[in-house]
């Protein structure tokens, strides 16, 4: 049995098939970890979704941004955007099956016997793992109810933007929400920047990326994630990160999780895939 985590997908089915191929997956003894924004911007989320959902148990996946955003499309709270790709999901006859399925994936998966976390972009610096798995569920359960489409209304906006346990429910959600789906910087505080989406060492010198903040209490966890392409693909002890900019012309990753083994990668040699 072999355990693949692989990178943001964004719509890329034709890369995605070819990344499952490539790695020989067999779903009778492989298993994948998927790290949210399976859709947008790509040029087939319809398909990757429903390969997704073909997988069943074979899969684990989180929703990143853009697959709130393909939700609260859905839910009448935001519009269409011009660069967005996602109208197939919501015009496509099964489109009711799709949102319901993943309006039950998490914001974060972890397994306590590996004492590995699947998230889309991070973690704050000053939540444990217990702690965010408490404030994932929040959001989660909110996501499964009938009335989801009202709990997506205040996803949007920038603050709060640190951590109080004094933040009202609203506020609670949209920062675990920016917090889980969209982290990259942040200073030694664990003030969230959302304006700085460049490389690490490109950016201004009080901030830092959210894994490298001294006194990390999450850092006895391997956090798995994507989202942030200008970083691309890193494997240290204590994280793997895996988005390496399919959309944008780059390739889509795969790692071996367990057994531990090298990336293998497809190219993806443009955004129309």
């Amino acid at each position: 049995m072999t355990l693949y985590a692989i990178g943001d997908i964004q719509g890329c089915d034709h890369a995605f098939k070819r990344l499952i191929d490539k790695i020989s997956f067999n779903p009778k003894n492989d298993h994948l970890w998927l790290v949210g924004d399976l859709v947008n911007r790509g040029p087939d989320s319809l398909r990757v979704l429903r390969r997704v959902m073909r997988l069943k148990e074979n899969a684990t996946a989180v929703l990143g941004n853009h697959d709130l955003h393909l939700l609260a499309v859905a839910a009448g709270v935001r519009k269409v955007g011009p660069a967005d790709t996602i109208n197939a999901v919501l015009e496509a006859p099964d489109s009711d099956e799709i949102l319901g399925w993943m309006r039950q994936q998490p914001l974060l998966h972890h397994d306590p016997h590996t004492k590995r976390v699947l998230v889309h972009a991070g973690l704050p610096p000053f939540w444990s793992v217990a702690e965010a798995i408490q404030h994932a569920r929040e959001i989660s359960e909110q996501l499964q109810c009938t009335n989801w489409r009202k709990s997506l209304k205040t996803m949007y906006g920038n603050e709060p933007n640190i951590w109080s346990k004094k933040l009202n429910g609203e506020e609670r959600h949209r920062f675990t929400i920016n917090a889980l789906t969209r982290i990259r910087f942040c200073d030694k505080n664990g003030q969230l920047n959302f304006e700085h989406h460049c490389k690490p060492g490109l950016q201004p010198s009080q901030l830092m990326p959210w894994f490298d903040v001294p006194g990390r209490l999450n850092q006895d966890n391997h956090i798995v994630f994507g989202h942030w392409a200008a970083l691309g693909v890193l494997s240290r002890t204590d994280i793997t990160a895996l988005d390496s900019g399919c959309v944008w012309g780059g390739t889509l990753t795969a790692i071996p999780l367990e057994p531990r083994g090298e990336k293998i990668t497809v190219n993806c040699t443009s955004t129309t895939d």
